[in-house]
């Protein structure tokens, strides 16, 4: 498996400094589990970080002086790095017709087949991880050829193609693919013909839709 979409560098930041929201780290963690590139990203985040820290003061820094670790952190984690071969992908967890991501597991299970599906629309099933606290973490099932409402973000959002694929503006999302979107961010993701798209997303603030059909049903539908 070869994504071709990433986590933004300042996911990678925070992944790594474990300053994530767990609705959002659950989902980032997944897309660790086979892409190679992130994974070394976040190992630059955490030695960048370790090297930041260890030229620092004894004492606590301030908020002000977090702030900027983390932005140079970012600024050396963007910076051009020498060309190398990509870390080999990890035994590939979408590869297994029923076994879902094991970060996944405390969530919705360790099986595709065990999954309680509810239906959210026509030809759209979710289900909503219950427990989590700062955000919300749902699977989404999305039959082939449909289009979703057009939508912005109140806050951020990351979803990781698990089966299937979808297009928007922003590219072709395939298996493996991650979609790392902020509030700055307008889309409609439209499912390609073949097998439904099966997709994990965490949102830590409600989505913003456009159309009022969309925005009267989206207190029924909790997104």
């Amino acid at each position: 498996m070869n994504p071709h979409h990433h986590l933004d560098a300042s996911t990678v930041v925070s992944y790594a400094a474990g300053a994530l929201a767990v609705e959002i780290a659950v989902v980032a963690a997944t897309h660790l589990e086979t892409c190679g590139h992130c994974r070394a990203r976040v190992q630059d985040a955490e030695r960048i970080g370790g090297q930041l820290v260890e030229h620092q003061q004894p004492a606590l820094p301030s908020a002000g002086r977090l702030a900027d670790l983390r932005a140079s952190m970012l600024e050396q984690l963007e910076a051009p790095m020498p060309a190398t071969a990509p870390p080999a992908p990890r035994s590939a967890p979408y590869e297994d017709d029923d076994r879902l991501p094991a970060p996944l597991h405390p969530y919705f299970g360790p099986s595709y087949r065990a999954l309680k599906w509810r239906w959210m629309a026509p030809g759209v099933h979710c289900i909503r991880a219950t427990g989590t606290k700062s955000g919300t973490l749902l699977m989404l099932k999305i039959g082939p050829g449909r289009s979703m409402p057009v939508h912005s973000h109140g806050g951020t959002e990351l979803t990781q193609i698990l089966r299937g694929a979808y297009h928007d503006a922003l590219g072709h999302f395939a298996p493996g693919d991650v979609a790392d979107l902020d509030s700055d961010v307008e889309h409609q993701p439209v499912t390609v013909p073949g097998i439904a798209c099966i997709c994990v997303s965490a949102l830590d603030a409600p989505l913003r839709f456009p159309g009022w059909l969309a925005r009267r049903l989206q207190p029924l539908f909790k997104l």
